[in-house]
């Protein structure tokens, strides 16, 4: 387990992931190498563990008690037939993103629920509040170590009616929800360039009118200049808020690609559990091919051109099957940019059953068909379609192995979408399982991970498609991809 989580957080470029017993004491996690390793230390105190536990999932902003780093630290229980084993935490810091905004001229800060800077451009900024806290919020900070010992004091600049004024700097605010619970994404603008721009312009005005004009001229045109000036300043403010606002969905466009490189780790996890049949499937064409070859020799000698000529067709016909059971299994292991486009329904079938075919007839599954799939066409991509049919069907393939006459039944409609139900008549699946089935870490399985079929639901996502836990005809699980139809 150790090792499966250095993996992910390599792969998500998560500061850390680790498991914790129910008793609170970390069991695995991914930096179990380093000297500052999370393996043993107890973290029941932790609000992210107890709520966890309690309600499910919990998150949390706080300084690490071993590492001393700040970051965000997202849990989820795991269970076993509805009992609490423990939990599953992330830990994510954004010290590429601090940076980033400490480059720009605003000074930006993200702020938790109460008020507490957690994430800022201004290192003297972080951990300190809006407000004075009360004593009441610091005690249940100081109780669960959020903070360690920090004072949490009070930022330099205090609120002014709709400005902010600091070491005689006066600052425009503007600030958004972000998805964090209770957090909300600050700027702070200086407002003495325009403030300055504006009295050197009303300055000048005066002057003018003071010649020109009477004195409640003057005063006017300075009141609307001045309002012009300030209307411009809200407008900057928003325009940067904006650009801080990309910077969180460049963030969301990293993790995507995080998810991508999963869902390739999991295709090349699912070759190596496969390659054995597919080799089995080559060996059989080539001892034939081999022995049609010596055949079409011995004719030849005797003179017999026409048995000759029919072995070498039978050979041709062999590795015509060789050269389509390789492509398949290169076409699914290849890492491509998904291309959604017209996909045939058929050969896609066709692909997955190739790939698994060996399996299935060593455990002698009986593959049954319903619904017409000659002509039908969806929008996806076929190897990214292909992972998800394969995995459904090694998934059922697993639940059938204690049942004596196991059976997969594959069946598909065609109204406005096209739907591919994949049905086994095996034990099923546990309703206190069912409802977190497609929740990472969550698997019926002794040895699963619990990965594969959260990423084959957000591939049909991307298609446009569901994926959905059904009830089975024969029984046991089945599974409904739903695509759109092309």
């Amino acid at each position: 387990m150790n090792s499966k989580l250095e993996v992910l957080a390599d792969r998500t470029d998560a500061a850390v992931i680790y498991l914790i017993g129910r008793d609170g004491v970390t069991i695995a996690a991914s930096n179990w190498r380093q000297p500052q390793s999370f393996v043993g230390q107890n973290y029941g105190f932790r609000p992210y563990f107890r709520d966890a536990m309690a309600k499910g999932s919990a998150e949390l902003f706080a300084l690490g008690t071993v590492s001393g780093r700040p970051g965000l630290y997202i849990a989820r229980r795991v269970e076993d037939d509805g009992r609490p084993l423990g939990v599953i935490v992330v830990k994510v810091e954004f010290d590429r993103l601090e940076a980033e905004w400490a480059r720009q001229p605003l000074t930006t800060f993200v702020t938790d629920d109460h008020g507490v800077v957690i994430i800022t451009s201004r290192a003297d900024w972080r951990f300190r509040t809006l407000a004075p806290l009360d004593e009441k919020t610091r005690s249940a900070i100081r109780a669960a170590l959020q903070f360690g010992n920090l004072p949490l004091t009070p930022l330099p600049p205090m609120r002014e009616g709709a400005t902010w004024i600091g070491g005689g700097i006066r600052f425009r605010e503007a600030a958004v929800a972000v998805p964090m619970p209770g957090a909300r994404l600050h700027a702070f603008q200086p407002l003495g360039p325009a403030e300055a721009s504006a009295n050197a312009t009303a300055r000048t005005a005066i002057l003018i009118a003071f010649i020109l004009l009477a004195a409640l001229l003057t005063w006017i045109f300075r009141a609307r200049e001045k309002q012009r000036l300030q209307e411009e300043a809200r407008r900057t403010l928003e325009i940067e808020v904006a650009a801080r606002t990309a910077d969180l969905v460049e963030a969301n466009r990293r993790f995507r690609a995080a998810r991508e490189e999963l869902a390739q780790a999991s295709r090349l996890g699912t070759i190596g559990q496969i390659t054995a049949g597919v080799a089995h499937e080559i060996n059989q064409p080539v001892a034939a091919i081999r022995s049609f070859a010596e055949n079409a020799g011995t004719f030849l000698d005797r003179g017999d051109a026409g048995k000759a000529r029919d072995n070498l067709g039978t050979i041709v016909s062999l590795t015509e099957r060789i050269g389509a059971i390789t492509a398949e299994l290169r076409s699914f292991a290849r890492r491509s940019t998904p291309a959604p486009g017209p996909v045939g329904i058929g050969p896609v079938i066709d692909g997955a059953l190739l790939l698994v075919g060996d399996r299935i007839r060593e455990n002698g599954v009986a593959i049954e068909h319903t619904g017409e799939v000659a002509g039908l066409h969806c929008v996806a991509d076929r190897v990214r379609l292909e992972q998800i049919l394969v995995n459904l069907l090694q998934n059922a393939l697993d639940a059938l192995g204690s049942r004596s006459d196991p059976r997969i039944r594959i069946a598909t409609s065609a109204e406005s979408d096209i739907a591919i139900t994949v049905a086994d008549n095996g034990p099923g699946i546990a309703a206190e399982v069912a409802d977190h089935l497609f929740t990472p870490f969550v698997t019926a399985k002794a040895d699963g991970l619990g990965l594969g079929l959260g990423i084959a639901r957000d591939i049909a996502r991307e298609f446009g498609g569901t994926l959905d836990l059904v009830t089975s005809p024969l029984g046991g699980a089945a599974f409904r991809l739903t695509v759109r139809r092309a």
